[in-house]
Protein backbone atom coordinates (compact mmCIF):
# COMPACT_ATOMS: atom_id res chain seq x y z
CA UNK A 1 0.00 0.00 0.00
CA UNK A 2 1.37 3.40 -1.01
CA UNK A 3 0.69 5.20 2.27
CA UNK A 4 1.96 8.64 1.25
CA UNK A 5 0.07 8.63 -2.05
CA UNK A 6 -3.19 7.57 -0.38
CA UNK A 7 -2.84 10.32 2.23
CA UNK A 8 -2.26 12.89 -0.52
CA UNK A 9 -5.24 11.55 -2.46
CA UNK A 10 -7.61 11.86 0.51
CA UNK A 11 -6.31 15.27 1.56
CA UNK A 12 -6.72 16.62 -1.98
CA UNK A 13 -10.23 15.11 -2.17
CA UNK A 14 -11.18 16.89 1.07
CA UNK A 15 -9.75 20.18 -0.15
CA UNK A 16 -11.54 19.98 -3.50
CA UNK A 17 -14.84 19.11 -1.84
CA UNK A 18 -14.52 22.03 0.57
CA UNK A 19 -13.57 24.52 -2.11
CA UNK A 20 -16.52 23.44 -4.28
CA UNK A 21 -18.98 23.55 -1.37
CA UNK A 22 -18.05 27.07 -0.31
CA UNK A 23 -17.65 25.97 3.33
CA UNK A 24 -14.85 27.07 5.63
CA UNK A 25 -13.43 23.88 7.09
CA UNK A 26 -14.24 20.76 9.07
CA UNK A 27 -15.76 19.52 12.31
CA UNK A 28 -14.56 16.14 13.59
CA UNK A 29 -15.67 14.29 16.70
CA UNK A 30 -12.61 12.86 18.44
CA UNK A 31 -13.13 9.80 20.63
CA UNK A 32 -9.64 8.56 21.41
CA UNK A 33 -9.96 5.83 18.77
CA UNK A 34 -7.98 5.13 15.62
CA UNK A 35 -10.62 6.17 13.05
CA UNK A 36 -11.26 9.65 14.45
CA UNK A 37 -7.52 10.10 15.00
CA UNK A 38 -6.70 9.42 11.34
CA UNK A 39 -9.66 11.46 10.09
CA UNK A 40 -8.65 14.49 12.16
CA UNK A 41 -5.05 14.19 10.90
CA UNK A 42 -6.25 14.15 7.30
CA UNK A 43 -8.53 17.14 7.86
CA UNK A 44 -5.74 19.07 9.56
CA UNK A 45 -3.39 18.36 6.63
CA UNK A 46 -5.69 20.27 4.26
CA UNK A 47 -4.79 23.60 5.86
CA UNK A 48 -8.46 24.49 6.31
CA UNK A 49 -9.69 25.32 9.82
CA UNK A 50 -10.56 22.19 11.79
CA UNK A 51 -12.66 22.05 14.96
CA UNK A 52 -12.07 18.90 17.00
CA UNK A 53 -14.89 18.15 19.40
CA UNK A 54 -14.69 15.94 22.48
CA UNK A 55 -18.12 14.81 23.67
CA UNK A 56 -17.78 12.54 26.73
CA UNK A 57 -20.86 10.74 28.01
CA UNK A 58 -19.77 8.60 30.98
CA UNK A 59 -16.60 8.02 28.98
CA UNK A 60 -13.83 5.68 30.03
CA UNK A 61 -10.93 7.77 31.46
CA UNK A 62 -8.50 6.02 29.09
CA UNK A 63 -10.53 7.08 26.06
CA UNK A 64 -10.75 10.69 27.29
CA UNK A 65 -7.01 10.76 27.97
CA UNK A 66 -6.15 9.40 24.52
CA UNK A 67 -8.42 11.91 22.81
CA UNK A 68 -6.86 14.84 24.67
CA UNK A 69 -3.30 13.69 24.00
CA UNK A 70 -4.07 13.24 20.32
CA UNK A 71 -5.57 16.71 20.01
CA UNK A 72 -2.63 18.28 21.84
CA UNK A 73 -0.16 16.58 19.51
CA UNK A 74 -2.12 17.61 16.45
CA UNK A 75 -2.28 21.22 17.62
CA UNK A 76 1.50 21.26 18.01
CA UNK A 77 1.85 20.36 14.33
CA UNK A 78 -1.06 22.33 12.86
CA UNK A 79 -2.00 25.91 13.67
CA UNK A 80 -5.39 25.46 11.92
CA UNK A 81 -6.66 23.03 14.59
CA UNK A 82 -8.91 24.18 17.43
CA UNK A 83 -10.58 22.11 20.13
CA UNK A 84 -13.77 22.24 22.16
CA UNK A 85 -15.08 19.89 24.84
CA UNK A 86 -18.80 19.48 25.44
CA UNK A 87 -19.70 17.31 28.42
CA UNK A 88 -22.93 15.63 27.30
CA UNK A 89 -23.35 13.54 30.44
CA UNK A 90 -25.84 15.94 32.11
CA UNK A 91 -27.83 16.20 28.86
CA UNK A 92 -27.90 12.42 28.56
CA UNK A 93 -29.01 12.03 32.18
CA UNK A 94 -31.84 14.51 31.68
CA UNK A 95 -32.86 12.72 28.49
CA UNK A 96 -33.03 9.38 30.32
CA UNK A 97 -35.01 10.97 33.13
CA UNK A 98 -37.62 12.18 30.65
CA UNK A 99 -38.23 8.70 29.21
CA UNK A 100 -40.65 6.04 30.45
CA UNK A 101 -38.92 3.44 32.58
CA UNK A 102 -38.60 -0.02 30.99
CA UNK A 103 -36.96 -2.22 33.66
CA UNK A 104 -34.56 -4.93 32.49
CA UNK A 105 -35.01 -4.24 28.79
CA UNK A 106 -32.05 -5.05 26.52
CA UNK A 107 -33.75 -3.15 23.72
CA UNK A 108 -33.89 -0.05 25.92
CA UNK A 109 -30.18 -0.34 26.69
CA UNK A 110 -29.33 -0.52 22.99
CA UNK A 111 -31.67 2.39 22.24
CA UNK A 112 -29.86 4.50 24.82
CA UNK A 113 -26.47 3.53 23.36
CA UNK A 114 -27.65 4.75 19.95
CA UNK A 115 -29.08 7.87 21.58
CA UNK A 116 -25.58 8.73 22.80
CA UNK A 117 -24.33 8.67 19.20
CA UNK A 118 -27.24 10.85 18.07
CA UNK A 119 -26.61 13.42 20.81
CA UNK A 120 -23.04 13.66 19.57
CA UNK A 121 -24.18 14.07 15.96
CA UNK A 122 -26.46 16.93 17.02
CA UNK A 123 -23.52 18.58 18.80
CA UNK A 124 -21.24 18.28 15.78
CA UNK A 125 -23.83 19.86 13.51
CA UNK A 126 -24.29 22.71 15.98
CA UNK A 127 -20.64 23.67 15.52
CA UNK A 128 -20.75 23.01 11.77
CA UNK A 129 -23.68 25.40 11.33
CA UNK A 130 -22.13 27.93 13.68
CA UNK A 131 -18.83 28.00 11.81
CA UNK A 132 -19.99 27.12 8.25
CA UNK A 133 -18.02 23.88 8.28
CA UNK A 134 -18.49 20.27 7.15
CA UNK A 135 -19.09 17.36 9.53
CA UNK A 136 -16.52 14.75 8.57
CA UNK A 137 -17.34 11.07 9.07
CA UNK A 138 -14.90 8.67 10.72
CA UNK A 139 -16.33 5.32 9.56
CA UNK A 140 -14.13 2.79 7.76
CA UNK A 141 -15.04 0.33 4.99
CA UNK A 142 -15.94 -2.62 7.21
CA UNK A 143 -18.14 -0.52 9.49
CA UNK A 144 -19.89 1.51 6.81
CA UNK A 145 -20.32 -0.99 3.97
CA UNK A 146 -19.76 -4.35 5.65
CA UNK A 147 -21.29 -4.99 9.05
CA UNK A 148 -22.98 -1.61 9.58
CA UNK A 149 -21.26 -0.97 12.89
CA UNK A 150 -22.52 2.57 13.28
CA UNK A 151 -25.66 4.41 14.37
CA UNK A 152 -27.98 5.74 11.69
CA UNK A 153 -28.32 9.51 12.18
CA UNK A 154 -25.58 9.18 14.81
CA UNK A 155 -21.97 8.61 13.76
CA UNK A 156 -23.49 7.68 10.38
CA UNK A 157 -25.02 11.16 10.09
CA UNK A 158 -22.20 13.08 8.41
CA UNK A 159 -21.54 15.19 5.32
CA UNK A 160 -18.75 13.12 3.77
CA UNK A 161 -16.57 10.10 4.51
CA UNK A 162 -12.86 10.34 3.72
CA UNK A 163 -11.77 6.91 5.07
CA UNK A 164 -14.82 4.79 4.19
CA UNK A 165 -12.94 3.08 1.34
CA UNK A 166 -10.24 1.83 3.73
CA UNK A 167 -10.22 -1.37 5.73
CA UNK A 168 -9.48 -1.05 9.44
CA UNK A 169 -6.02 -2.54 9.01
CA UNK A 170 -5.29 0.11 6.37
CA UNK A 171 -6.55 2.80 8.74
CA UNK A 172 -3.95 1.67 11.27
CA UNK A 173 -1.22 1.81 8.63
CA UNK A 174 -2.10 5.36 7.56
CA UNK A 175 -2.47 6.50 11.17
CA UNK A 176 1.02 5.25 11.90
CA UNK A 177 2.28 7.04 8.80
CA UNK A 178 0.70 10.32 9.99
CA UNK A 179 2.23 10.10 13.45
CA UNK A 180 -0.83 9.22 15.54
CA UNK A 181 0.21 8.69 19.17
CA UNK A 182 1.22 5.18 20.23
CA UNK A 183 -1.53 4.90 22.87
CA UNK A 184 -4.16 5.09 20.12
CA UNK A 185 -2.27 2.73 17.81
CA UNK A 186 -2.10 0.18 20.63
CA UNK A 187 -5.69 0.54 21.92
CA UNK A 188 -8.26 -2.14 20.96
CA UNK A 189 -10.96 -0.56 18.75
CA UNK A 190 -14.10 0.43 20.65
CA UNK A 191 -17.14 2.58 19.90
CA UNK A 192 -17.01 4.13 23.40
CA UNK A 193 -20.79 4.15 23.73
CA UNK A 194 -21.25 1.79 26.67
CA UNK A 195 -19.33 3.54 29.44
CA UNK A 196 -17.07 0.50 29.93
CA UNK A 197 -14.11 -1.19 28.25
CA UNK A 198 -15.93 -3.51 25.83
CA UNK A 199 -14.30 -3.59 22.43
CA UNK A 200 -15.76 -3.74 18.92
CA UNK A 201 -14.68 -7.38 18.74
CA UNK A 202 -16.53 -8.11 21.99
CA UNK A 203 -19.72 -6.73 20.46
CA UNK A 204 -19.44 -8.14 16.95
CA UNK A 205 -17.88 -11.50 17.76
CA UNK A 206 -15.09 -11.22 15.20
CA UNK A 207 -11.94 -9.16 14.77
CA UNK A 208 -11.51 -6.58 12.02
CA UNK A 209 -8.97 -8.72 10.10
CA UNK A 210 -11.50 -11.58 10.19
CA UNK A 211 -14.31 -9.31 8.96
CA UNK A 212 -12.09 -7.94 6.20
CA UNK A 213 -11.35 -11.52 5.11
CA UNK A 214 -15.09 -12.28 5.06
CA UNK A 215 -15.84 -9.12 3.08
CA UNK A 216 -13.31 -10.19 0.43
CA UNK A 217 -14.76 -13.71 0.31
CA UNK A 218 -18.26 -12.34 -0.29
CA UNK A 219 -16.92 -10.32 -3.22
CA UNK A 220 -15.93 -13.60 -4.90
CA UNK A 221 -19.37 -15.11 -4.32
CA UNK A 222 -18.46 -17.26 -1.32
CA UNK A 223 -20.96 -17.96 1.49
CA UNK A 224 -20.73 -19.48 4.94
CA UNK A 225 -21.54 -22.95 3.63
CA UNK A 226 -18.26 -22.94 1.69
CA UNK A 227 -16.26 -22.95 4.93
CA UNK A 228 -15.81 -24.87 8.17
CA UNK A 229 -14.86 -24.12 11.77
CA UNK A 230 -13.93 -20.56 12.67
CA UNK A 231 -14.04 -19.40 9.05
CA UNK A 232 -17.66 -20.58 8.75
CA UNK A 233 -18.50 -18.83 12.04
CA UNK A 234 -16.93 -15.55 10.88
CA UNK A 235 -18.78 -15.72 7.56
CA UNK A 236 -22.07 -16.23 9.39
CA UNK A 237 -21.36 -13.24 11.62
CA UNK A 238 -20.45 -11.07 8.64
CA UNK A 239 -23.46 -12.14 6.56
CA UNK A 240 -25.88 -11.51 9.44
CA UNK A 241 -24.60 -8.01 10.11
CA UNK A 242 -24.31 -7.18 6.41
CA UNK A 243 -27.92 -8.22 5.82
CA UNK A 244 -29.10 -5.94 8.62
CA UNK A 245 -26.96 -3.07 7.32
CA UNK A 246 -28.85 -2.62 4.06
CA UNK A 247 -31.62 -0.43 5.49
CA UNK A 248 -29.12 1.84 7.27
CA UNK A 249 -26.95 2.96 4.37
CA UNK A 250 -27.16 6.60 3.33
CA UNK A 251 -25.87 8.22 0.09
CA UNK A 252 -22.88 10.04 1.62
CA UNK A 253 -19.92 11.17 -0.54
CA UNK A 254 -17.02 8.72 -0.08
CA UNK A 255 -13.41 9.23 -1.10
CA UNK A 256 -12.69 6.31 -3.45
CA UNK A 257 -9.09 5.10 -3.34
CA UNK A 258 -7.56 3.98 -6.67
CA UNK A 259 -6.71 0.27 -6.62
CA UNK A 260 -3.12 0.84 -7.69
CA UNK A 261 -2.50 2.85 -4.52
CA UNK A 262 -3.95 0.11 -2.30
CA UNK A 263 -1.98 -2.76 -3.86
CA UNK A 264 1.39 -3.79 -2.43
Amino acid sequence: MNRAAIIDHIVNWLKEYTENSGTKGYVVGVSGGIDSALTSCLAAATGFPVTLVEMPIYQSPDQVSRARKHIEELQKRHSNVSRVEVDLTPVFDQFIGSLPNVPGSEAREMSLVNSRARLRMTTLYYFAALESKIVVGTGNKVEDFGVGFYTKYGDGGVDLSPIADLYKTQVFELAEEMGVIQEILDAPPTDGLWGDDRTDEDQIGASYPELEWAMEQVKTGKKSEHFHGREKEVMEIYQRYHRNNRHKMEPIPVCEIPEDLLSD
